[in-house]
C-alpha cells in the first residue's frame, strides 16, 4: 500500500519534465514532456491507475478533447508522469486526486509494462514503462473539466479484454486493466 502526497493545482503543464528510463526502469536523465512524446518517442517513466468501485467495477474516463494525444479516447480512472525525484506511487495518488477529485490514498502497485503508441490525429508519441496502480473508490469521482470528457464504471471480465482494442480506446488500456486486475 502506498500513500498520499499531494500538490494543488490542476492538470500537467506543457513544459513539465519527464523521467526517461531503460526498460528496466533505471532512470537515465529527464527530458521536457512535449520533447519526449515527439516521434520517434523518448521511453519514459508513466503512471496508471484503475480505480474499482464497491462492486468491482473498472472506472473508465473518456479524455478531454483538449488532451494532446489519444484525446476524447476511453481510458483507466488516471494517468500522469511522476515528476523529477517523485516517486510513482506518489504521483498515482496525486493524479488521483487532481485529475477525478478523489481522496484515494491507498494504492496497490500492480508491477509495470513497456509499450508505444503512435496518435495518429496528433503525431505524437507514447512510449513509456508505465507502472501500474489499483484501489477501490469509495466516493462519486468530481472530474476536472479540462482533463475528464465522462465517465463510467463498466463490467470487465478477463475473456473479453478484446473489447477494449480499437480507436475508441486508448492504447494502454487494455494492458493496465489485464495488470490491474489479473
Amino acid at each position: 500500500m502506498v500513500g498520499a502526497g499531494h500538490r494543488t493545482g490542476g492538470c500537467d503543464r506543457e513544459g513539465d519534465t519527464v523521467v526517461l528510463v531503460d526498460e528496466l526502469d533505471a532512470e537515465l536523465g529527464t527530458v521536457g514532456r512535449h520533447r519526449a512524446h515527439l516521434v520517434p518517442g523518448q521511453l519514459h517513466r508513466a503512471v496508471s491507475v484503475c480505480l474499482l468501485d464497491v462492486d468491482g467495477r473498472a472506472l473508465l474516463q473518456q479524455r478531454a478533447a483538449s488532451k494532446p494525444h489519444f484525446a476524447g479516447r476511453w481510458s483507466n480512472a488516471c494517468c500522469t508522469h511522476p515528476r523529477p525525484g517523485e516517486a510513482p506511487a506518489d504521483a498515482a495518488v496525486r493524479r488521483v486526486r487532481e485529475e477525478l477529485g478523489l481522496r484515494i490514498v491507498e494504492l496497490d502497485h500492480c508491477g509495470f509494462f513497456v509499450y508505444r503508441a503512435l496518435d495518429v490525429e496528433s503525431g505524437l508519441v507514447e512510449h513509456e514503462l508505465d507502472h501500474v496502480f489499483t484501489g477501490v473508490a469509495a466516493e462519486r469521482p468530481q472530474p476536472a473539466p479540462a482533463e475528464v470528457m465522462d465517465w463510467a464504471y463498466v463490467e470487465v471480465d478477463a475473456g473479453d479484454l478484446a473489447r477494449f482494442d480499437g480507436p475508441a480506446y486508448t492504447p494502454w488500456l487494455r494492458p493496465v486493466l489485464e495488470r490491474a486486475l489479473w
